[in-house]
């Protein structure tokens, strides 16, 4: 028996932002804690389209956009501060993976201000205060899911816990808001939303529905992430790669991502790349490695991508693999991995990667569980790829 749980409500389509102010008023909420991203306000002038919006219906507003990088614990206590400070009633967030995440955060300590970090995901029920998230990058899913990754400032660790009653409430898919994102953001956002879809899939805890959103999003992002990355005003694209994004969110939340996300967040923080790009560099890898307990997933995963079928299963799941090994070489994800990673200095610290990897979500629901041997050889294969790719840098420049 499993269950599944999704946002109460989306809404999808260009300028749906301007539903923000009726659905405040239908939740009867009367002060907005807005959590966005300082560029929103500085550059895009978002700040006076929401007092516009909401403004209308007699209804408080508060930004707060005093945050930068990927969330941590000072971040969430510095916007309890401020909404407790304005009793605020509601929390709205506005940006990447980050804004939201700390928006699940204070929409809960918000409620709950006694409640611990380690006691959140075994507590049966969560008070919190409504929360609306609103992405600007097509990427992490994180309106849709029931996880939020914080950093505890105090013992450096990155702590992810995951519970039904963080999932947002409503979640608004504007695409208008993910126009300005530039090519190679575009590209890492949306191959991880293509990974989050890949290993739902294969995850040894994929159910029925999850298969249904993670296949779908698949299909969805294989024919639109090119042109969105390609052409960054085609809403039609950027619209699909939201609803893509949030689909594969639906579908990991419930089902679990694995070992390309448990080495690509140990790959991040150690080298300090963003997320959707280190889970892209190892994708390809980790597929390869699991590719014989697989296979026919590998064929579905194939065939939504546009994959040319194949009646020898184990050749076309091949196929797969290397249709995922030319996006990220058609994205400049090789070529980007090079900048971020010196790969000597990936040779020294391999040990003590397995070490963070093995330690992290992921592992258990990968359909083999990894030895340290197994993930030291993924790592030296993606070295390989590096080196080569550093290579035809030097040779072409």
């Amino acid at each position: 028996m499993t269950s599944t749980y999704f946002p109460r409500q989306i809404e999808i389509g260009r300028d749906s932002l301007s539903k923000l102010g009726e659905i405040a008023q239908q939740m009867e909420v009367t002060n907005l804690f807005v959590i966005i991203d300082a560029f929103l306000i500085s550059q895009l002038n978002y700040d006076k389209k929401i007092k516009e919006i909401v403004g209308s219906k007699n209804i408080n507003i508060t930004f707060f956009s005093e945050y930068q990088g990927e969330p941590t614990t000072n971040h969430v206590n510095d916007a309890l501060l401020k909404l407790n400070q304005e009793q605020s009633d509601c929390v709205v967030a506005i940006g990447g993976g980050s804004a939201i995440d700390i928006g699940k955060a204070t929409s809960l300590f918000g409620a709950n201000p006694t409640v611990k970090w380690e006691e959140i995901a075994g507590t049966l029920k969560l008070n919190r205060l409504p929360l609306i998230a609103i992405p600007t990058t097509a990427g992490t899913g994180s309106e849709a899911t029931k996880v939020m990754v914080i950093t505890n400032v105090e013992t450096h660790q990155k702590m992810n816990p995951g519970h039904k009653d963080l999932i947002p409430d409503i979640a608004i898919l504007d695409p208008v808001l993910t126009e300005s994102l530039p090519p190679h953001f575009t590209a890492y956002t949306g191959m991880d939303a293509l990974t989050h879809a890949i290993e739902a899939y294969i995850s040894t805890k994929a159910t029925p529905i999850t298969d249904n959103f993670a296949l779908t999003a698949i299909k969805m992002i294989g024919k639109s992430l090119p042109r969105a990355y390609i052409q960054g005003e085609d809403l039609d694209a950027r619209e699909e790669m939201l609803l893509a994004s949030s689909y594969a969110g639906i579908a990991f939340s419930n089902a679990s991502t694995n070992l390309a996300h448990a080495i690509g967040r140990a790959l991040g923080a150690r080298f300090n790349i963003p997320h959707g790009l280190s889970v892209s560099l190892i994708l390809p890898f980790v597929l390869d490695y699991g590719i014989d307990v697989t296979i026919d997933r590998y064929v579905d995963i194939g065939i939504a991508l546009g994959v040319e079928k194949d009646k020898d299963a184990k050749k076309m799941a091949v196929s797969t693999v290397k249709c995922i090994d030319r996006m990220n070489d058609h994205f400049g994800i090789w070529q980007a991995g090079v900048k971020y990673i010196n790969v000597e200095d990936l040779k020294d610290n391999i040990n003590v990667l397995v070490e963070d990897a093995l330690s992290g979500n992921g592992i258990l629901t990968n359909k083999i569980v990894p030895s340290h041997k197994d993930i030291e050889d993924i790592l030296h294969m993606l070295m390989q790829k590096l080196k080569k790719a550093g290579n035809n840098e030097l040779i072409t420049s």
